[in-house]
């Protein structure tokens, strides 16, 4: 927040990564900023955002419903804030804070703002775009939402039922610029065009840093340095290190499928599992939603081919484990390979109804899926989906070491329904508490967590299958990729090279066509009804014979 300051910002909301550590680490940033006197400098709102009694964030009014600015023309803007219902969703914990509903705290909001005479009301919401049109056409007298979340890039405006709706894409690529004008008729007219201004202006080594900003920055590496160190029990100390040429980026797109920085990631978290815990790791599990970016090498002629530890481990960052530290820990856990194959049919499952964010990538196996065969059929009164269960069509474990082999090489085994074989699963921590739900959701497709002897490991005990250093520190999922990465075979500069193998995907999650299983459901109701109407037809005969006769 303090370089928000530095920077200029009149007011900021609240998204879901801002959970990611936790509401009470979240409380004591923005204290650490000078919160709540700093809302003079940069309003924090979250209008829809409810803290518990007691908490720090409402005891010491730490986020603000609204904020009003009165320009040097006498123009009063109204804004508020609004965390929308997917993001709150997917916050990693947020302890006993309550996200009301968007729409009607909106509504409630743009009546607050015009009690206090606003004449233009701006929604700054964390949301995605599809959200943001959903608000506009629910709740008129909003006139601009400013969004996030889904990280789209809006070169042009949207208009929605009369609302002006932006966004700026992610991680600072680009400047948002909307210029408008407000007539004395209470009119708000879009500049850009008439004064031939982009909406989007890029962020890039093309504008030269602020100095103060630059130095404020360089104070900020010098402490992550020092965390870096600390995490790592010294080995590395320095984030924007060089750890690794490449010949290609490793992106993690197009979404829905496997991706090659899906494969290096899950394969870094098994490999490197297996060597720490030395015992053998069968499968490795990663979601999309976890992996925030491409793998890109650098570009500038002191970067050139040059993947860093700062661009590795920020893909993967995401999170924190008991220890308070960030990053999501590595979870150890055993599954039957019946429970495996359900873990492929409920990622099937959920990615048709959650999105790419909850599509997995996978090592040390590989499957067919057909994605119509999903659903069985939805029951109309209920509005309850019904899956099929029957998804996967083949899937087979890898038995070697290292990064599975492509096409029809050897090293695989069937992975057959009913198997009460237990396998070794890595996975994080935020994934592994979720498979727990999905036996209240669907009981037949009931996973439980073991350990290695086959015992059900509780909710309240998970922490206990953490993948930990011989010194009992948390293995991270970053730390798992950039150990993995420092293992490969070193080019002639004298360091790892990633290897070809990773850039393209290797085959371990197929769409495919099978035979639809609604028409077996249609053929059993049909072939009744068939046999009814022969019986029915010969009867009918038998009658005209007698009465003939």
């Amino acid at each position: 927040m303090s370089l928000l300051h530095a920077m200029g910002y009149d007011a900021v909301t609240i998204g879901n990564h801002e959970y990611d550590y936790g509401p009470n680490v979240l409380a004591r940033n923005l204290l650490a900023a000078g919160y709540p006197s700093a809302h003079a400098e940069t309003a924090v709102l979250a209008s829809n955002t409810r803290a518990s009694a007691g908490h720090p964030a409402a005891d010491q009014d730490l986020f603000h419903d609204t904020a009003l600015f009165e320009l040097e023309n006498g123009l009063r803007v109204g804004v508020f804030g609004l965390l929308g219902a997917e993001a709150a969703s997917l916050t990693a914990d947020t302890g006993e804070f309550t996200f009301l509903d968007q729409q009607e705290t909106a509504r409630q909001m743009v009546a607050e703002l015009r009690r206090q005479r606003a004449d233009i009301i701006i929604a700054l919401t964390h949301a995605g775009l599809a959200e943001d049109r959903e608000l506009a056409r629910s709740v008129p007298g909003i006139h601009v939402i400013v969004g996030g979340h889904c990280h789209t890039a809006l070169h042009e405006p949207v208009v929605e039922a009369g609302t002006i709706i932006v966004q700026a894409g992610y991680s600072s690529r680009y400047l948002g610029r909307l210029e408008l004008a407000y007539t004395s008729m209470g009119e708000l007219r879009v500049r850009n065009p008439e004064l031939d201004h982009t909406y989007l202006v890029p962020i890039d080594a093309a504008i030269a840093p602020d100095p103060a900003i630059a130095l404020m920055v360089a104070e900020y590496q010098v402490q992550l340095n020092g965390l870096l160190g600390e995490m790592t029990g010294g080995e590395r100390n320095d984030v924007m290190a060089p750890l690794a040429r490449s010949e290609f980026d490793l992106p993690y797109r197009p979404p829905l499928q496997e991706s090659p920085a899906g494969d290096l990631i899950s394969d870094a978290m098994r490999i490197v599992a297996q060597e720490l815990t030395g015992e053998r790791v069968d499968v490795a599990v990663q979601a999309n939603g976890s992996i925030r970016g491409n793998i890109l090498r650098g570009t500038m002629p002191y970067s050139q081919d040059l993947i860093s530890f700062y661009d590795l481990a920020g893909t993967i960052g995401l999170g924190y484990g008991p220890d308070g530290y960030g990053g999501y820990p590595l979870v150890s856990v055993y599954l039957t390979g019946e429970e495996l194959r359900r873990v492929l049919e409920v990622a099937v499952l959920l990615q048709q109804f959650r999105g790419d964010d909850f599509f997995l990538q996978y090592s040390g196996l590989r499957f067919n899926y057909d994605p119509t065969n999903t659903l069985l059929l939805t029951i109309p009164f209920l509005d309850q989906p019904l899956p099929t269960g029957r998804s996967v069509t083949r899937a087979e474990l890898y038995t070697g070491d290292g990064p599975q082999p492509v096409g029809e090489a050897p090293g695989y085994a069937p992975l057959v329904r009913g198997d009460e074989t237990l396998y070794h699963l890595v996975t994080d921590s935020y994934i592994v508490s979720f498979l727990p739900m999905v036996g209240e959701m669907l009981p037949y497709l009931n996973i439980v967590p073991k350990d290695a002897d086959g015992n059900a490991v509780s909710q309240d005990d998970l922490d206990s299958l953490i993948v930990r250093w011989p010194d009992g520190r948390e293995l991270k999922v970053w730390q798992a990729v950039a150990e993995y990465v420092a293992m490969q075979p070193a080019g002639s500069d004298g360091l790892p090279q990633i290897p070809a193998y990773y850039a393209q995907t290797s085959g371990r999650i197929n769409p495919v066509r099978a035979f639809p299983l609604i028409a077996l459901v249609y053929a059993s109701l049909l072939v009744p009804v068939a046999v009814v109407a022969v019986i029915l037809v010969r009867r009918r005969r038998r009658r005209r014979r007698a009465q003939a006769a």
